[in-house]
Formats: structure tokens, sequence, C-alpha cells
């Protein structure tokens, strides 16, 4: 995993947020806006992704999401528990529809009619919702780390594995940046598999460049988790659909990518194998190629029959 972009960072507004993008290189490519998740930040996408993307002819550009980097953060809602905040039965702060409203915004600053959206861990569930809420908008949708956009709050319990939440929570380092930087890479390394071990020299780069440690704000988390979805089913999404899922994620199950594709109709499935909860470099060129096919169908025209 390495830093991601070395663009000018520009807003764009929805409502009171102030949404903080990226454009990462590929100007006059097919366009493809990348979604993060949870309390991290746009920098948290690999380099060696973005350069494959830009390579196979995309114009990459990068968000943070609300609570989350550069982007407006909201005041406190009174819980500070992540999953305390999934549980209830309430929006902390804003829903999940505000989220898929963002991406939207993003993409008229950048002046993109339609988009192929590719999200990560949470950006997966908010790509899903976007194509379901705003299904003019989106070509295609790549759902990473994922669970169901539509999965409610008790059934994404049988999806999260509950003893890496637990150590995620009891990891304690010092007030200040260097121990905001020391708890990223220790979070980085307790999501990463055997097989691919968090790369922590990129990981301290990544925290180096957020102002505010996202890893540290469990507050922002909450909002960010405690979003509720009011919209449609997943069995919407009616745009080419491609469900991508680590084999030894140790934050969420494959079940959950599995649940995910049988759900909307047509998408591809792709477990892959040894991947922990991100992407290491070293799988970056077969999603790149997962994602490029994915979008030619899309701009292919409707077969015709034979005669």
């Amino acid at each position: 995993m390495a830093a991601s972009g070395s663009a000018t960072v520009r807003y764009a507004c929805n409502g009171e947020a102030q949404i903080a993008f990226e454009e990462l290189g590929g100007a006059g490519g097919d366009p493809l806006l990348l979604v993060m998740g949870l309390a991290v930040s746009r920098f948290w996408w690999p380099d060696a992704l973005v350069g494959e993307l830009v390579r196979r002819g995309f114009h990459v550009a990068a968000y943070d999401q609300r609570d989350a980097g550069q982007s407006t953060r909201f005041p406190d809602a009174g819980t500070a528990s992540p999953l305390a905040a999934v549980l209830r039965r309430s929006s902390l702060a804003y829903t999940a529809e505000d989220l898929t409203d963002d991406a939207i915004a993003v993409m008229d600053a950048l002046g993109w009619e339609s988009t192929h959206l590719f999200g990560h861990s949470m950006g997966g569930q908010v790509a899903q919702r976007t194509a379901v809420r705003h299904p003019c908008r989106v070509r295609t949708v790549t759902s990473s780390a994922s669970l169901p956009g539509d999965v409610g709050s008790l059934g994404s319990g049988r999806y999260v594995r509950l003893g890496t939440v637990a150590r995620l929570a009891r990891l304690k380092f010092p007030e200040g940046r260097d121990g905001d930087i020391e708890l990223a890479v220790a979070a980085a390394r307790a999501i990463a598999s055997a097989a691919y071990p968090a790369d922590e020299a990129a990981v301290r780069r990544m925290a180096e460049r957020d102002q505010v440690s996202g890893v540290r704000d469990t507050a922002a988390q909450s909002r960010q988790a405690g979003a509720k979805w009011h919209g449609g089913r997943m069995s919407q999404i009616r745009v080419p659909a491609l469900v991508l899922h680590g084999e030894a994620d140790p934050l969420l199950r494959p079940s959950a990518a599995r649940r995910t594709a049988a759900q909307i109709g047509g998408a591809r499935l792709v477990i892959l194998p040894g991947v922990g909860h991100y992407l290491p470099d070293a799988v970056c060129p077969q999603v790149a190629r997962e994602v490029r096919a994915l979008a030619d169908t899309a701009a292919a025209p409707p077969a015709t029959g034979t005669a």
C-alpha cells in the first residue's frame, strides 16, 4: 500500500458538507471514481492500483468521505463506539443517502455526467447504494472487501469478524502525531493477512498525509458507520458489477461478497486467494484488469440475435 496522488485538492459541496477530492491521472480516459472506507482518506488507495488503472485507460479521481480526511467533520453525536452506532435504529448525524449524494457532488464538480464507481470496504457499500439511488449516473460498480449495501444492522453481524473488531478497539497509542501514525500501522497490521502483510513503510506515508487521524477518531467512525440506509435493495442494480473480496480477510467474511454478488444480477465475483482486507500491490494488476473488463462490457453495444 502506498499513498496515492500528488494533485491539488479540490472541494465539492453537498449541503453543509465540503467533500475533498483529487484527480489522480488519466485525463481524457473513462471516468472512474474511487470511494475509500470507514475512517480513512483518499490517501489510502495504493499507488500501484491507481497507476494500473490509469494505464488501462481510466481518468481516476478519489475523494474523502464526510468525517474523513480533508472533508467536513460533523459535531460529536454523543457516542464513540462504531459498533453501538451500527446497532442503533436511527442515524447519528446523516444518512447513507447523504453519503451517496456526496459521490454525486464530486461527479458534478468534475463535470462527469456518469462514472464507473470503485468502492473499498464501507466505500463498497456507498458505491452499491449510489447505483441504486442514482442509476443514471453510474456506468459500473466495483465493490471490494465490503458488506452488501442493504444489509441491516443485525444482519451485518453474520459477516463481521467481531474478534478483529475487538482487537482494533483495544489498540492504544499515545496522543499526538507519532502515536497516530503508530496506531495506523498497528491497525493495518491487524487487517492484513499472513500471505500479504501490511507494508508498514507505506502505511506510515499514508498516515503522515492525513491531517487528522481517522483511525483514532472513533466518534467520526461512529457517525459514518451509523448512517442508515433507507433506500432500495441491491437487486435493483442494473449496471455491470464486480465484487472482489480477499479470501483471508480478517475483518469481513467472504460470505458477504458472495451475498452481494448473488443479489446483483450478472455480477462477477472474484475471491482473491490469501488477500486480507486491503489490496496488496501484488494483486493490483489483476484487479485493474478486472475493472477494465467490467468497463468494457458497459461500453459494448447490445448483443444482437443471430439470423
